[in-house]
């Protein structure tokens, strides 16, 4: 299944500077997988140690927040935007 990832500026770098990449995978883990293997170390930025989705990076798959769907496990069918998204804070 060949979906598009968009790629915030922040991990750019993992990419050569592309905004946007295409990843394979049946759900959201195996496109992760399929991303690290293409720019290796990628996959260590949005995922913690224990393989989790890190607190501070939303990962939305077609608009929906994963968190709220089955994380890691969302189905990612042919086509499929999958959007990277650090949390921004701020405040005074």
């Amino acid at each position: 299944m060949s979906v598009s990832v968009r790629i915030p500026t922040i991990l750019r770098t993992y990419t050569g500077g592309e905004s946007e990449v295409s990843a394979t995978g049946a759900n959201l883990a195996e496109v992760l997988d399929d991303l690290d293997a293409n720019f290796s170390g990628i996959k260590g930025r949005i995922l913690d140690e224990s393989g989790e989705l890190r607190r501070f990076v939303n990962v939305y798959v077609d608009n929906d927040d994963v968190r709220f769907l089955d994380s890691l496990s969302t189905p990612t069918p042919d086509g499929t935007q999958i959007s990277v998204i650090p949390a921004v804070a701020g405040g005074c």
